[in-house]
């Protein structure tokens, strides 16, 4: 990375760049963050109506193996916080399942319960004969850590569900993120001695009062004078040493830029600045696969509905892939005597769900729910919906290839890219706040205190 001179254009102003614009106001260097959208936060936005508050850009909890990461993302809150423990299952064939799956084996019927561990024994002897091929898919990698019983009935559905992607197309780009289960703790859950998986978020940290979006506007507070809102990047070129960046109205001068916008994004208004877009760039930025998420907020008039944190469906029917309930994260998030409920659709940007209206996606949700007896459509009396483009990166095969292939081209012209989408990585609140602390700590400074 190359010098951070005394101007820099921070493209975006999610939790990456907000964060990077905290940590060089530190280093006393000036910088505008600029932001497409009336307010900032990407997808870490909140919605405060009649007394709800859904985290529509997905639902969002305070967790991290990352102690330092986490601890700033926490003191943002101040004394505005509650702990929580996790308490989530998966709806599967009508039955709750302790998650993670592999953690919740006793809640199956017994033959299911006898083929998950018996494929997963079986398995395991394959691996210690050296029988089993290291794994070059998601898909070959359920079958090498779990076995056939757990990978069909519950992996696979549940994540082609959500990447709306076949497994054996995506990558193991992030297969770290999974934490793996000792064996113990899969014969313990078969028999139905009680464990614990994903235990670093099995405790969680979430805002009683206005949502996730709490600690942006904390973080926004702190850089006031430095964000600039309501500002869509559509050229972004360089001329006589600086780089101009322009809304197509109005024009600003800088000596760095820093993107943590979509890639996509990014590419477009480098081309639309003038920037010749090598043909093998334009293809690669073409293959870089992405998905959209719909979200559903539902409020109803039941004081309690139930005391679940989150659940996963991995049924190709209902449209959600998970339902999660605001009001047991905090007491707050909904009114005296009611409950909320927020589901998530993954799409395909342009395709047939992202194109169905508002109203009857609303409709078809909650009837969905209905029928899966998670709440009754009677007493449903607050419902919105919002839609993201960009929320989850799909990392297929072709993923690494074709994301440096770009991001070369990029680092060439001599913009630096940190964050989700400019990176294209899967990360979370906790990630893109440590890849802005590596790259704030890493870049080399110029009259920093001048």
């Amino acid at each position: 990375m190359g010098e951070l001179l005394m101007n820099v254009a921070i493209l975006g102003g999610g939790l990456t760049g907000l964060t990077i614009g905290y940590l060089l106001q530190e280093k006393g260097i000036d910088f505008t963050i600029l932001e497409k959208e009336s307010e900032c936060g990407g997808l870490m936005r909140s919605l405060s109506e009649d007394g709800f508050t859904f985290d529509y850009g997905g639902s969002h909890i305070l967790f991290s193996k990352d102690k330092e990461a986490l601890e700033f993302l926490v003191n943002l809150l101040g004394e505005n916080k509650v702990t929580n423990r996790r308490n989530t299952k998966i709806l599967y064939k009508g039955r709750y399942i302790k998650y993670p799956f592999e953690n919740g084996l006793a809640d199956l019927p017994t033959e299911e319960n006898f083929e998950c561990l018996y494929g997963f024994i079986q398995t395991l002897i394959k691996k210690e004969k050296g029988e089993l091929k290291k794994p070059s898919s998601l898909n070959e990698w359920f079958y090498y850590m779990f076995g056939k019983g757990m990978t069909e009935k519950y992996m696979i559905p549940y994540n082609e569900k959500i990447w709306k992607y076949p497994t054996n197309r995506i990558s193991l780009e992030w297969v770290e993120r999974i934490p793996n289960t000792p064996v113990e703790d899969i014969i313990k859950s078969s028999l139905g001695i009680s464990t614990e998986g994903y235990a670093h978020q099995l405790n969680f940290q979430y805002p009683i009062v206005g949502g996730i979006e709490t600690v942006i506007k904390a973080l926004e507070e702190k850089l006031e004078k430095n964000v600039l809102k309501q500002y869509l990047v559509k050229d972004v070129h360089k001329k006589g040493g600086k780089w101009i960046v322009s809304d197509n109205n109005n024009e600003k001068e800088f000596d760095k830029v820093i993107s943590t916008i979509p890639i996509h994004d990014l590419v477009e208004a480098l081309k639309n600045g003038g920037s010749r877009i090598p043909g093998e760039v334009r293809t690669a930025i073409g293959d870089l696969k992405f998905n959209s998420l719909i979200t559903v907020m539902i409020g109803v008039d039941v004081p309690r509905l139930n005391d679940l944190s989150w659940l996963y469906i991995p049924d190709r029917n209902p449209l959600a892939h998970r339902v999660s309930f605001p009001s047991n994260f905090s007491p707050k998030s909904a009114p005296k005597d009611k409950s909320s409920v927020m589901a998530e659709v993954t799409c395909n940007y342009g395709e047939k769900v992202w194109e169905i209206k508002d109203e009857d996606l609303i409709n078809r949700v909650i009837n969905d729910l209905h029928e899966l007896k998670i709440i009754n459509k009677d007493t449903v009396s607050f419902t919105r919906l919002k839609r993201s483009k960009y929320a989850y990166v799909i990392s297929d095969l072709e993923f690494e290839k074709n994301m440096k292939t770009v991001s070369d081209f990029i680092d060439k012209i001599g913009i630096d890219l940190v964050g989700r989408f400019s990176e294209f990585r899967y990360m979370n609140m906790d990630a893109c706040v440590r890849r802005a602390m590596n790259y704030t700590s890493s870049v080399k400074l110029k009259d920093a205190a001048k």
